[in-house]
């Protein structure tokens, strides 16, 4: 029997065989280790991998010397200690096992004992948790991502130890729970959860003073570092203190979560809360209503304005009280702006939404299937038993929220939007919760928060004044505090002043109740911006996404890169823009709609029409590039000079589709498509087909094939508007891609057939023959199989005579491929093994892996069952480096037609029952025939 591995990550990395410490080797191999092991049992992508360990500038040869590290570790640790799954790397993981495992396996008994109200288990469970820590989590392991991790294991910790803590006060420990708490509030002096707690542990050990001193010194401490005063819990337990309150003696109720440990890591992605946040506490006590200590937690609360009012403060409020609720859901926290009301672009639909959630619940985008109703169905298996918190921001109606609902009981869903989702209240269930503006004490108390109680007491009339002059509007309130906050010097009756004479409204805050609007208010910032930053904060309007990046604002503007950062850090100090993650701003759709009307007021159409151009430029040559860089053999498109001042990105080769020319897809996706819509509804129809054309081939190869067809279907409308052949081309060959994966395969090969026809007529004979081979694809789909080979052999004649090697290695394989179906096997290794030998091959995973999986297909065919095995898992390989589900599947499949051929039954249903699970989640119709595989599959041969 093997001797049993043990790992610790809770301090350094360390690992044991049986009593016996191994050696793990160089800081990148242990970090290796340690990242696998963080995954907890699932699955690590390879890319991940190499982003964790060298960051984001990582070298070419990365990958390379990831394999390496992974054969190192599995000669330390034996063969099955590291699997090889997909496109990435597997630890199987336990209790018994890992410390982190402990760790979760131990908080969650302590939980499970706290709900059965048996403290003194808890106790014992928690402080068997906490034992398994041995210093810092990952010590000796470097990077950004070791640091992130180490802060994820951390706040872990802190609650692991809070919930410790809380059950030793109520079992009367208070003068030991006293001592650690003093350590911890000197370790952490503005978490006010620990102050709380010790002040109670003092209280109960007979020291009162020493407890409200401890409320005097977290004042001064928060004012100090932070500028805000203690939250409501710390107020109240002073308060209650210095009545010396009776209910502080008697024992809290044991609190429930309910804290499972997950299978991947926890995602925790709620913005952060606001420290300043005031009032609201009717509306906060309504919502802590929802959630009594026994019981379900609903599944949605809806938080809405009156009359749909933007600028209330709904995310805010969200935010703040979705942070407050976080710890009764251990599985995790998502949050998502659906842009219901984005004045730039389409609301998010719930497709996408969909994929977004289920990617950050660890899901793989490229197993997502295609159909609806598929997705939302493998939306709510992935939450089924879980406790997870849903934020969805800025909701534009019931219909967009309505499948992002899950149906496991122990999730909770908070909904903003501007309209109320009646139909969500009565058909679903949900809870409203109106906010109105706030109530004039409470932006009293808001304005304190902001600028000090001093400033506000000293001119308690210029403060009434702003506070009717912003409506008691948050989003109004935190724009004149902002100004304030700058002119220090100024009185604020001169800011009441210049509220009072804003002549220019925004039209949607019209309020029969009084005589102002924030438009006045949006002014203010505006007015106080230099020139330049004025003119980007206009031009901001034209952009067609929800956010941009640096070097796209900078092509907006047609400014450096240097110059455009230094006015976009001035907006943000303006509140006019945000920086919601690092290198992307963002702005308002209030403060967009105000942008927008100042550019219509300020500049000429011509201004306009530049500035869009550029943007699009922008877009247009970064998307182009970054495509050419993951896919260099693919027939490039000729496209216009870019405008002056454009700034786009560059980027270095990376056939196997992993790095920063795909980071930037996945990050620019949104407002790429958006970047689509926005070029055609202006007229900029060049524009149009080349930027779906760009775009393409990242969303066939993330099987985002709903998307590539309506891209594509804009980009026909604006090359038949130019009278473009070539560019109808194109576009007819990216509509058959999206075609094909759609199961439409008649009208894939009438679009292929047709754009074979223009681009001859145009003498493209490169694309040409790539058009000629993707019929070859198609006729085969059909059962044509002749045709499908003639087809073949005309794309790798017109490649041969073009000499571009890449390209000659795929028609080879094409052919091979066609010779195969045709029964012609030796014929078809020929031309396969001659593909092999074209220098460029090996600089091409995703070519490697189609000719080795045809390799394997003939040698089948001729009886060479075990060297078809050995094709099969080399081509697998490939294709989980490169990461395209659809092409993994049918390797599977044919790797199970061999095993069953050979009476590996066992494997021949493994290898099936694999790919009939990629094929159902892409939602493709070859699904039926592997189900037919397994449901015919007899177990009436031996198995070798």
């Amino acid at each position: 029997m093997p001797e049993q591995l043990r790992f610790a990550v809770l301090g350094p990395v360390r690992g044991w065989r049986g009593p016996d410490e191994v050696d793990l080797g160089t800081p990148k191999q242990r970090a290796v280790l340690a990242i696998l092991l963080l995954g907890e049992g699932g699955q690590v992508p390879v890319d991940a991998l190499v982003d964790a360990v060298w960051g984001t500038g990582s070298p070419g040869s990365a990958v390379s010397s990831l394999r390496t590290y992974v054969h190192r570790l599995r000669r330390l640790l034996g063969p099955l200690a590291i699997l090889s799954v997909r496109d990435g790397y597997q630890m199987h993981t336990s209790p018994e096992s890992l410390d982190l495992a402990a760790f979760r396996d131990l908080v969650a008994r302590g939980d499970r004992a706290r709900r059965d109200n048996d403290a003194k288990t808890a106790a014992r469970y928690l402080n068997d948790a906490l034992a398994h820590w041995q210093g810092t989590a990952l010590a000796g392991i470097r990077g950004e991502y070791a640091q992130a991790q180490r802060e994820r294991l951390g706040r872990l910790r802190l609650s692991a130890l809070e919930a410790s803590l809380t059950v030793r006060l109520e079992l009367g420990e208070h003068a030991d729970a006293a001592r650690e708490l003093a350590a911890l509030v000197a370790e952490h002096p503005l978490d006010e959860r620990f102050r709380e707690m010790l002040m109670l542990a003092l209280y109960r050990s007979g020291r009162q003073a020493e407890a409200l001193a401890t409320y005097k010194e977290a004042r001064a401490v928060l004012a100090d570092e932070l500028g805000v005063d203690p939250g409501p819990e710390l107020r109240q337990m002073f308060e209650r203190i210095l009545r010396a309150d009776a209910g502080l003696i008697a024992t809290p109720t044991p609190a429930h979560p309910d804290a499972p440990a997950p299978d991947q890591p926890t995602p925790a992605q709620l913005p952060a809360d606001l420290p300043a946040f005031v009032g609201r506490a009717a509306q906060l006590a309504q919502l802590d209503l929802l959630l009594p200590g026994n019981g379900e937690v609903p599944t949605t609360i809806v938080v809405s304005a009156i009359a749909g009012m933007a600028g209330v403060g709904k995310s805010t409020f969200a935010v703040h009280w979705a942070h407050h609720v976080s710890s009764r859901f251990p599985d995790g926290q998502l949050y998502i702006d659906l842009r219901g009301f984005d004045p730039a672009g389409l609301p998010v639909s719930p497709d996408r939404a969909l994929r977004t959630l289920l990617e950050s619940l660890g899901a793989d985008p490229q197993s997502l299937p295609q159909d609806a109703d598929a997705l939302v169905a493998c939306y709510r298996t992935r939450l089924a038993g879980r406790r997870v918190l849903l934020l969805l921001d800025n909701a534009r109606d019931a219909q967009q929220v309505r499948p992002l609902l899950p149906a496991s009981p122990g999730c909770l869903v908070i909904v903003t939007s501007r309209n109320r989702l009646s139909g969500l209240i009565a058909t679903d269930g949900a809870c409203p919760v109106h906010l109105d503006v706030l109530s004039v004490a409470e932006a009293r108390d808001f304005l304190e928060r902001r600028l000090g109680a001093d400033r506000v007491a000293a001119e308690p009339t210029a403060v009434d004044e702003i506070i009717e002059l912003c409506a008691r509007l948050p989003l109004a309130l935190s724009i004149a505090a902002a100004r304030a906050l700058t002119c220090s010097g100024f009185p604020l009756a001169s800011l009441a002043g210049e509220l009072a004479d804003g002549q220019n409204r925004l039209d949607a805050f019209n309020m029969p109740d009084t005589a102002t609007d924030v438009r006045a208010v949006f002014s203010w910032s505006y007015h106080a911006l230099t020139p330049a930053a004025a003119r980007l904060f206009r031009l901001i309007a034209l952009h067609p996404g929800p956010d941009t990046s640096l070097a796209a604002a900078a092509s907006l503007a047609g400014l450096t890169v240097a110059h455009t950062h230094q006015l976009l850090t001035e907006l943000t100090h303006a509140h006019l823009m945000d920086e919601p993650v690092p290198g992307r701003y963002a702005a308002h759709d209030l403060l967009r709609t105000y942008a927008g009307e100042l550019a219509r007021a300020s500049d000429t159409p011509e201004e306009h029409h530049t500035a869009r151009v550029r943007v699009l430029d922008h877009y247009l040559h970064s998307a182009h590039r970054a495509g050419r860089a993951y896919s260099p053999d693919r027939p490039a498109i000729v496209l216009p000079a870019l405008s002056r001042g454009v700034r786009a990105e560059e980027f270095a080769p990376e056939p196997g589709h992993s790095g920063p020319a795909a980071a930037w897809f996945d990050a620019e996706r949104a407002v790429l498509v958006a970047a689509i819509r926005t070029a055609a509804a202006h007229g900029l129809d060049t524009h149009t087909w080349q930027l779906a054309w760009a775009v393409g081939q990242y969303l066939d190869r993330k099987g985002l094939w709903h998307d590539l067809e309506a891209t594509q279907h804009i980009a026909m409308e604006a090359a038949e508007r130019l009278g473009d052949l070539r560019a109808q081309a194109h576009v007819h060959q990216g509509l058959a891609r999206a075609a094909t994966d759609l199961g439409r395969v008649d009208e894939a090969r009438n679009r292929m057939e047709r754009a074979v026809e223009l681009f001859t007529a145009e003498g493209d004979v490169t694309a040409c023959a790539e058009s000629i081979r993707a019929l070859s694809r198609a006729a085969e789909r059909q059962g044509d199989l002749e045709a499908a080979l003639s087809h073949a052999q005309q794309s790798l004649a017109l490649h041969r005579a073009a000499s571009h090697s890449a390209l000659t290695a795929a028609a080879l394989n094409a052919v091979g491929w066609c010779h195969t179906l045709l029964g012609q096997h030796q014929q078809a290794l020929d031309h396969c093994q001659e593909a092999l030998t074209i220098r460029e091959l090996p600089d091409r995973p995703y070519l490697q892996a189609d000719v080795w999986d045809s390799i394997g297909l003939a040698q089948h065919h001729l009886g060479r069952y075990t060297q078809a095995v050995a094709s099969y898992e080399q081509a697998l390989v490939f294709f989980r480096e490169v990461g395209v589900a659809y092409a993994e599947a049918g390797t599977l499949r044919r790797l199970g037609d061999t095993y069953h051929a050979v009476g590996r039954v066992a494997s021949a249903r493994e290898a099936w029952a694999e790919a009939l699970a990629i094929l159902e989640r892409l939602g493709h119709t070859d699904a039926e025939v592997v189900r037919a595989k397994l449901t015919g599959l007899t177990e009436n041969r031996p198995c070798n």
